[in-house]
């Protein structure tokens, strides 16, 4: 496995990589790596000759700087675990390398509706920051195809847009999530809940998956909704934030499950104590009319 800290040991490998014909599939992670991140990985090894990380904790996604100084860095045990599921290639980059003096690293794109509801509502400049440094990365790794986890739906829907937009010349790959065995999607924030926030959470996503039956049965998505919303506040120490039902490529929330769709997702957002947890589930897949 090859480690990089500069964009320039990097870049120069990879090009040698390229006129060998080999392509490149890239993760990007801030790491305190879980088995969500394996996954893609792995996803990127079988279908591409080398599969690349990046570890590296972004700065201008952060709203708060006391999150971004409590977020977990593991840095040995994430190269072990990378190494061990055969990871080909590692960034490792500083802030200096990411964002040098000088460079205007700005993306200049309308998100527009993307980046105004769930995720956007609560935490403004959010996806500005995720926009900024995965189009960086991309720069930086010449990757062919890029991997990202369904687990962050609206983040992909906003990186897939941007590629769109920008014409960039790589393939986006919506990996499915992984959960544990209890229904809860893996997180780096999990070890954080308490014994008992960790054994109530597995109902959010059983909540998600009662939607998709309740909108199967005709119930209304702004029903599904504001019952969704009733439920989680009624769970001990759980604050929701928001459960949305809306369409898989717009992000506009779903009137009628029989409207022209791009598939209609449930999104959630809820506090566990002091862990906020999202999840997502896909409700149906894209409107075939």
């Amino acid at each position: 496995m090859w480690v990089f800290r500069q964009v320039q040991q990097l870049q120069t490998f990879v090009r040698q990589q390229k006129k060998q014909g080999r392509h490149f599939g890239f993760a990007p992670t801030m790491g305190a790596l879980h088995e969500g991140h394996v996954s893609l990985i792995k996803q990127a090894k079988v279908e591409n000759e080398l599969a690349v990380a990046s570890i590296f904790v972004n700065p201008t996604q952060f709203n708060e700087s006391s999150d971004l100084e409590k977020y977990p860095r593991t840095e040995e045990k994430d190269l072990l675990l990378l190494e061990k599921v055969g990871c080909d290639v590692v960034f490792l980059p500083s802030v200096e390398e990411v964002y040098p003096s000088g460079l205007d690293t700005t993306v200049p794109i309308d998100l527009g509706y993307l980046v105004e509801p769930m995720e956007g509502q609560f935490r403004p400049g959010h996806f500005e920051g995720v926009v900024e440094v995965v189009h960086r990365l991309l720069e930086i790794t010449l990757a062919d195809s890029l991997y990202m986890g369904q687990k962050d739906y609206q983040q992909f829907a906003v990186v897939q847009e941007m590629i769109r937009q920008l014409s960039l010349p790589v393939h986006i790959v919506r990996c499915p999530i992984i959960r544990e065995e209890d229904g809860l999607a893996k997180s780096s924030r999990n070890v954080r809940l308490t014994a008992q926030d960790r054994h109530t959470a597995p109902a959010l996503y059983q909540l998600l998956q009662r939607a998709q039956q309740q909108l199967l049965e005709g119930q209304s998505p702004s029903s599904i909704s504001a019952g969704a919303m009733q439920f989680m506040a009624e769970l001990p120490n759980f604050r929701p934030e928001y459960f949305s039902i809306v369409d898989g490529s717009t992000l506009r929330p779903i009137i009628d499950k029989d409207q022209q769709h791009q598939g209609i997702v449930a999104c959630l957002a809820c506090w566990a104590g002091q862990v906020r947890l999202i999840d997502n589930h896909v409700l149906l897949e894209k409107s075939t009319d």
